[in-house]
C-alpha cells in the first residue's frame, strides 16, 4: 500500500482550537475577581500610612493635611506618664471636688490645686468665657488646654502673636507656685507627610515645645521645672469621628502638677486681666 494512502485516524471529538483561549480567558476573570476581593477589605489607616510614605519618597510636599510650616524642633525632652483625663467643668464647685460614688469615700482635692485653679481661672477669665482655653483640675494637678484654632494655624508649631499675653498671665501666676509643670502637645488621628515634620509626633512635639519656650522665657518659672511632651493622636478626649471632634482632639495642654500657691489675695494686680 502506497504511504501516502496512509492516514493518520482522527479522534472522535476533536477539541476546537478556541477553547484554549476561553480557558485562559476564565482562569484571568477568576484571578481578578479574587483581587477584588482582598481589596474590599483594604485597611485605610494602613494605606494612608503607605501613601503618605510614598509621598515623602518622591519629594511630595502633602497627601492627606494641610499644608505646614513653623519652627524647626530643637530641645524635645520625653516623658512617659499619660496625663489623666481631667474633668470638662469649670466650677469650683464642692460636687466637682468630691465625686461621690455609692459605696466609695469622697474624692479629696488638695487646697493647693483648688488655690491655683481659681487663680488661673481669674486671671484668664476673657479667655475662658471665650472658649479660647480651659482651665481643668483633679486631685492631682491643674490641666490649662488650648485649642489648636487659638493657638497655632494649622500646620504650624509657632505661637500666634495674640497668644503671647495669654501665656504671659499664666507665667505671672506660676510664677508664685511651686510643682512640675509638663507641656504636651496634641493631634487628630490624621497622618501629615511635609518636609518639615515626619509625623504627627514631629508636629505635635514641637507645638509643645513652642509652648515651653514662652513659659521659661522671663526665667519667672524655672527651666527644671517644664517638660515639653508630644503626643500626636494617642491621647485623644473624643472620638476622631468627626470634623469638630477633631478639631477638639488638636491642641496643647499644661499641667501642673501637686502645686502650692499663694493665696489669690496676695497677688500682683497685673496678673489679673
Amino acid at each position: 500500500m502506497d504511504w501516502r494512502q496512509r492516514k493518520k485516524p482522527r479522534s472522535k471529538n476533536p477539541t476546537p482550537d478556541w477553547i484554549v483561549t476561553f480557558a485562559d480567558l476564565a482562569t484571568l476573570l477568576l484571578t481578578f475577581f479574587i483581587l477584588l476581593l482582598s481589596f474590599s477589605e483594604l485597611d485605610v489607616e494602613k494605606y494612608r500610612a503607605m501613601a503618605n510614605s510614598m509621598a515623602l519618597a518622591f519629594g511630595s510636599g502633602n497627601v492627606v493635611a494641610d499644608g505646614v510650616g513653623g519652627s524647626p524642633l530643637t530641645l524635645i525632652e520625653s516623658d512617659t506618664v499619660s496625663l489623666p483625663e481631667p474633668t470638662d467643668s469649670l466650677e469650683l464647685e464642692p460636687q466637682f471636688i468630691d465625686e461621690r460614688t455609692e459605696g466609695e469615700a469622697p474624692t479629696q482635692v488638695p487646697a493647693g490645686v483648688i488655690d491655683l485653679a481659681s487663680q488661673l481661672i481669674q486671671a484668664l477669665e476673657p479667655e475662658v468665657a471665650s472658649g479660647a482655653l480651659s482651665v481643668n483640675y483633679d486631685e492631682r494637678q491643674v490641666v490649662i488646654r488650648f485649642s489648636e484654632d487659638a493657638t497655632f494655624r494649622s500646620g504650624e508649631a509657632e505661637i500666634k502673636p495674640e497668644m503671647i499675653p495669654i501665656i504671659e498671665r499664666v507665667v505671672k501666676v506660676l510664677a508664685h507656685c511651686t510643682g512640675d509643670v509638663l507641656v504636651s502637645g496634641h493631634t487628630d488621628d490624621r497622618p501629615i507627610a511635609s518636609s518639615r515634620y515626619r509625623s504627627n509626633w514631629d508636629l505635635s512635639a514641637a507645638r509643645a515645645v513652642s509652648v515651653v519656650h514662652e513659659l521659661v522665657m522671663t526665667r519667672q518659672v524655672p527651666a527644671e521645672r517644664v517638660i515639653a511632651a508630644g503626643r500626636a493622636e494617642t491621647n485623644p478626649l473624643v472620638p476622631n469621628d468627626t470634623p469638630e471632634h477633631r478639631a477638639r482632639n488638636r491642641r496643647v495642654e499644661i499641667a501642673i502638677r501637686n502645686p502650692s500657691c499663694v493665696d489669690a489675695g496676695e497677688l500682683p494686680v497685673e496678673i489679673l486681666p
